[in-house]
């Protein structure tokens, strides 16, 4: 008897309670799938520049009318500074294109005369450049996060290379130890520059640490009334060791 209480219990049990059990199904967590990190994206940018430098330059030639051309080696390189800024815009994969500024200063490239005869004068002649550089520059960022070619704007340590080409117009003063003065001058020369370097993109903030080599294609100190006090410097090579912080607006 209490064999068959028990059964009959257990079956009205079953009965109560399956269709509770049907309607509620077990409940599984939901799974959130993470958005896809498309990179940075395209953006446009302000950037400010500072630089150290050496001036290389083969020779400086002049003409004066009574002896011809004379050419002479250089036997000091220059030094100084630059700084500038520009505005830019990048693809948000790798490349990069601005316009910059600068204004570059030398001092101390050097020619010595020596045994020259009369009228020139033996001494010593030291240039002084003030430079304005107008450059249009294309850059490729590539990645040292193992993401491949391309820089993904993610932010962290990047390379980079690039080249510019533009217009330099230039102001050229010589200090010299010989008796007569060399006149001040200047001209407006074709110039270009090749760029590379190292980085760290913090958001809308990037920095970068970079070699630029500066190519001027001519240096003189035109117009001058005197052809015997006329020189001209050709392919001069200014080389920079110049840091860049950029601002991105978005």
């Amino acid at each position: 008897m209490r064999k068959l209480l028990a059964s009959v219990v257990v079956a009205m049990a079953a009965l109560v309670t399956g269709p509770v059990v049907a309607a509620d199904p077990p409940q599984y967590p939901d799974i959130e799938v993470p958005e896809v990190d498309y990179g940075l994206g395209s953006s446009f940018y302000l950037r400010g520049s500072a630089a150290i430098n050496l001036h290389w330059a083969k020779e400086v030639r002049h003409d004066p009318a009574w002896t011809g051309v004379l050419v002479h080696q250089i036997d000091q390189l220059g030094y100084g500074y630059s700084w500038g800024a520009g505005f830019g815009y990048e693809t948000g994969d790798g490349l990069r294109f601005d316009g910059t500024i600068d204004s570059i200063e030398t001092r101390g490239i050097r020619i010595t005369k020596a045994g020259l005869p009369a009228p020139d004068e033996n001494g010593q002649y030291t240039l002084m450049l003030r430079s304005t550089l107008a450059l249009a520059n294309a850059y490729y960022d590539f990645s040292f996060g193992g993401d491949g070619f391309g820089y993904s704007g993610s932010g962290g340590a990047f390379g980079y290379v690039g080249a510019g080409v533009g217009v330099a117009w230039n102001h050229a003063e010589v200090n010299t130890t010989a008796v007569t003065p060399v006149p001040t001058g200047g001209n407006v020369s074709p110039a270009a520059a090749v760029m590379a370097g190292v980085g760290y993109d913090m958001g809308t903030w990037v920095a970068d640490l970079g070699y630029r080599g500066v190519w001027i294609q001519q240096i003189n100190n035109s117009p001058t009334t005197n052809p015997g006090l006329y020189y001209s410097i050709d392919n001069n090579w200014i080389h920079e060791l110049r840091g860049t912080v950029r601002y991105r607006f978005n």
